[in-house]
């Protein structure tokens, strides 16, 4: 709830204008009352109306600075002459009104610039930056008649002491936890310039690879186009670039030229080289700031090299996601390196700052009677994915066909290690593959994604929903047989969530070889000396405030599994990024700070970008979503190789084409 002055917003009216302390209302939206823990907001102006949160407000200079900020951005794309053009109008024209020099007729030629933008600009910046400032005209009309008729300043115009701090964002930019520029990559493949598609991806995603392939991408569910038909095939549009670069071989496409190494002293530690840590590598490393990481694999890449298979991730483009951070001049990586909670204290006196970016590779248990770990047939999530990948990427190890070939194999889990277990048991020649999940059919699409659960389906895999397993038999050597309770989902009759109820009788026995348990993953937490008192979550994973990534030990961070639990990988790499981003100043300053761009983020992620309710107008519905090609079932279960072969790039550019570039712009005044 965010007490203000006046505010519209989604429709809802706030009007506290000449209202008692006691009698204000509310606004039901989180609008950004405070911009940072020092500063408080004068006002918001936004996609969808304004805010002012105390009554010293010059409505008339907010508009103009709003339709300044929109100069910047209008003119990046200057693809349509109504929001280009109509953009500079709505600017000259409140500035005129703001200055003194205003006329009556000039309210009514911005009412007429504002209605044309909002109908006939081909994207939605264009669109919605009038909105607010008609109603401004409309909520405020008094201060701008009161310019024209006494043809005077507005009380701040030439004086205002005010910040005016905006960013551009969009609902699957704010959706996705890298915010990465998606309008920007997706308009590069349309455009078929694949190194603009690229860059834009790296200025907060360095390992465009990797997410245009395994992402479980939010964004999608945060796409506009939904709400017309379906919505863009935005996590295969950002491999495109990518692959581009890498099958012809060219230089790195990076967001900014790397700088040469400092050498000023300054070092910051990474313990862990998965994508938390190389992200962070990558953004300290591209400013010049000498960076080490500790691994404590024989291979890079983390979680993605030995736990992500073969063919959903091929590791010759992992591996150029990692290169392209391991050649940075002021990167270096050594790996075979555990750190040990006493090699950690000797990290720590060695470098200015350090970051933990270490994965979760413990597995959980399911927690059934007689569970025995030390069981023959009993074997872990993590360790089981270790020989499939070490073996089939590295030619490490021995085959796991030598365990799972002509085998039943049970896995309990819902989420995506559970569908790496189960996709590869079928690829290591299992003769049944049944996953026993506790809820239905769509969670576990939600949990993962439906191209995922229909690839296993597809395969062989049996899913059994709404299970768990009771007693594990064994018969004293090796597990034999499990005893599944079934359950039913029954509505609470008070409108709270559905439980989940066991049915009687309702229990099976199902003969199991290997029981693989993928329910979750801990931390190894041995890493952190005890002295230290590191504060933990009720997950125990290490607690920081979620926002600069700095754990209660000054220069200690943590992002990624460790900091959050078992996650996606863009979910690490935007903590990462955000906490290379504090790293970066708090080395030379000691201090902790948040960029603008960073804070306005937050603030758009709490006011919620995308609003699944919204009718569009505007644009041809019913336009396909493009599908591109997929490995036979036949041939895929039996081997490897990547499954997905992404669009041609007629069919990148044609779903690069349904793309409704829905940038909108955000600005607070502090």
């Amino acid at each position: 709830m965010s007490k203000i002055y006046f505010s519209v917003w989604h429709d809802e009216v706030i009007d506290n204008r000449g209202v008692s302390d006691d009698q204000l209302a509310e606004s039901s939206h989180k609008l950004p009352v405070t911009f940072d823990s020092s500063s408080d907001t004068k006002a918001f102006v936004g996609w969808d109306g304004f805010a002012l949160f105390n009554d010293d407000v010059d409505v008339v200079q907010l508009a103009v600075n709003y339709a300044r900020q929109y100069q910047e951005y209008s003119e990046a794309c200057g693809r349509c002459a109504p929001g280009r053009w109509g953009g500079r109008i709505l600017y000259d024209l409140l500035d005129k009104v703001g200055r003194g020099e205003g006329e009556l007729s000039d309210l009514d030629h911005l009412k007429e610039i504002a209605s044309t933008m909002t109908v006939t600009s081909k994207c939605e910046i264009g669109k919605t930056v009038p909105v607010p400032l008609m109603q401004m005209i409309e909520y405020f009309e008094y201060e701008f008649i009161e310019c024209i008729s006494k043809k005077q300043k507005s009380k701040w115009y030439g004086i205002d002491d005010s910040k005016y701090i905006a960013n551009v964002t969009a609902p699957c930019t704010d959706m996705c936890p890298s915010h990465v520029d998606i309008p920007a990559y997706i308009e590069g493949v349309r455009d078929l310039n694949y190194e603009d598609s690229l860059v834009s991806t790296r200025q907060t995603m360095p390992l465009a690879h990797t997410c245009g392939r395994v992402c479980p991408h939010p964004c999608e569910d945060a796409c506009r186009r939904t709400n017309l038909d379906e919505s863009i095939s935005i996590m295969e549009l950002k491999r495109i670039g990518a692959d581009w670069e890498t099958d012809h071989a060219l230089d790195w496409f990076h967001p900014t030229k790397p700088q040469k190494p400092r050498n000023d002293g300054k070092r910051v530690a990474i313990i862990g080289a998965g994508p938390a840590g190389l992200t962070a590598a990558y953004y300290l490393g591209l400013e010049g700031i000498d960076v080490t990481i500790f691994e404590e694999l024989p291979v890079l890449g983390g979680e993605v090299a030995v736990g992500v298979p073969e063919y959903r991730m091929p590791i010759d483009k992992y591996n150029k996601d990692i290169q392209l951070v391991t050649d940075l001049e002021s990167v270096t990586v050594i790996p075979n390196h555990r750190v040990s909670a006493d090699r950690l204290k000797e990290i720590e006196q060695e470098f200015d700052a350090t970051l933990l970016g270490f994965g979760a590779r413990l597995s959980k248990k399911v927690r059934a009677n007689n569970e025995n770990t030390k069981m023959g047939g009993y074997w872990g999530a993590i360790e089981m994915l270790d020989k499939v990948n070490l073996w089939h990427k590295y030619d490490i190890g021995s085959p796991a066909s030598n365990e799972l070939k002509d085998k039943t194999v049970v896995c309990v889990g819902g989420g995506f290690t559970s569908m790496d277990v189960v996709r590869c048991s079928i690829r290591e020649g299992a003769k049944k593959v049944v996953m026993l999940y506790r809820r239905d059919e769509k969670t576990i699409i939600r949990n993962t994604t439906l191209e995922e659960y229909t690839e296993a389906v597809e395969e062989g895999v049996e899913f059994i929903f709404h299970s768990a397993i009771e007693e594990i038999y064994d018969d004293g050597n090796n597990i034999t047989k499990l005893k599944v309770n079934t359950f039913e989902l029954v509505p609470d009759p008070n409108g709270g969530r559905a439980q989940l109820v066991k049915i009687e009788g309702g229990d099976m026995e199902i003969d199991c070889d290997y029981l693989i348990p993928a329910v979750s993953q801990a931390l190894d937490l041995q890493i952190l000396p005890e002295e230290w008192n590191i504060e933990m979550t009720s997950w125990a994973s290490i607690m920081t405030n979620g926002k600069d990534y700095m754990t209660n030990r000054p220069g200690l961070f943590a992002a990624g599994d460790c900091e959050y639990g078992p996650m996606t990988i863009v979910n690490a790499v935007g903590q990462a990024k955000r906490a290379a981003s504090v790293i970066s100043r708090y080395i030379y300053s000691g201090e902790i700070s948040l960029t603008d761009d960073e804070i306005m983020e937050d603030h758009f992620n709490r006011l919620k970008v995308y609003n699944k309710k919204e009718k569009i107008t505007g644009w041809m519905p019913g336009l396909p979503r493009e599908h591109s090609e997929k490995l036979d079932t036949e041939v895929r279960k039996y081997n490897n190789k990547e499954v997905n072969l992404g669009f041609t790039a007629e069919e990148a550019q044609a779903e690069a084409e349904r793309c409704m570039r829905c940038y909108y712009i955000g600005m607070v005044s502090v």
